[in-house]
């Protein structure tokens, strides 16, 4: 058995605000709309979710993860700005130069792509092609043996990987330089052990691979808070049937 990535969790001053605008953006199902949170639920094949914290920190530098959307076309590419733009979006130069892809922010400031067509390192199958990270080689690795996915990158420092099937997104990390740490990252990464597996055997598993269980102030909590080898917090799950 192994875990598998259950959701992408973004700390958020106003939770249904961005899950509103993430909502619209892809096209996706607002569910679970509490006081506590807000969940997304994918309509295009993707196969974890997105959930939303209320979160009173500002953003402080650039997030470790982002988003890389898939094109389709040029033409896709720029009507899916310009989409997003009139959604509250808006396009940011974060020192990238002339590149064919559009740097775009959200409505609180989220780093994201809206990537040319033909990239080799999104899935074109959704309209969320990659979960694109800075981070190290090692923590690539790490990320391979925890998901049990395959690397299908791996030079220059830089590591990816894509579900077994091949069929769904890839997750990306670009190697150094690592940017500083400031604080918790405002999005993070859910995993989970399938319905007959358990939580405390992927928590051991995970700290021989390099991880440690770490308190964010979580209190009692039914999930466990970890970092992996970079530093980079995420929690396991308790099981459950994957989408």
């Amino acid at each position: 058995m192994t875990l598998k990535l259950a959701s992408l969790t973004w700390d958020a001053r106003e939770p249904l605000r961005l899950a509103r605008f993430w909502a619209a953006a892809l096209e996706w199902e607002i569910f679970n709309e509490t006081h506590e949170e807000v969940g997304l639920r994918p309509t295009d094949g993707t196969t974890f979710y997105f959930v939303f914290l209320p979160e009173a920190a500002e953003k402080a530098g650039p997030n470790r993860i982002h988003l890389d959307l898939s094109s389709r076309s040029v033409e896709d590419q720029h009507a899916t700005v310009a989409r997003l733009i009139d959604l509250g979006a808006s396009e940011i130069d974060i020192g990238q130069g002339e590149v064919p892809w559009a740097v775009m922010a959200d409505p609180e400031g989220n780093e994201y792509c809206v990537l040319e067509p033909g990239n080799h390192f999104v899935t074109d199958a959704s309209r969320v092609g990659s979960l694109t990270c800075q981070g190290s080689r090692e923590v690539g690795y790490f990320w391979s043996e925890a998901l049990g996915c395959p690397l299908v990158w791996d030079q220059d420092g830089e590591t990816a990987i894509r579900t077994p099937d091949g069929a769904r997104q890839f997750i990306t990390w670009g190697g150094p330089p690592l940017p500083p740490k400031r604080g918790k990252n405002r999005l993070h990464l859910d995993v989970a052990p399938p319905p007959d597996g358990d939580q405390c055997t992927e928590v051991d598993r995970l700290r021989l691979l390099g991880a440690k269980r770490i308190d964010i102030g979580q209190g009692e909590v039914p999930w466990v808070v970890m970092a992996d080898p970079d530093d980079n917090e995420f929690c396991v799950l308790t099981p459950r049937k994957p989408r």
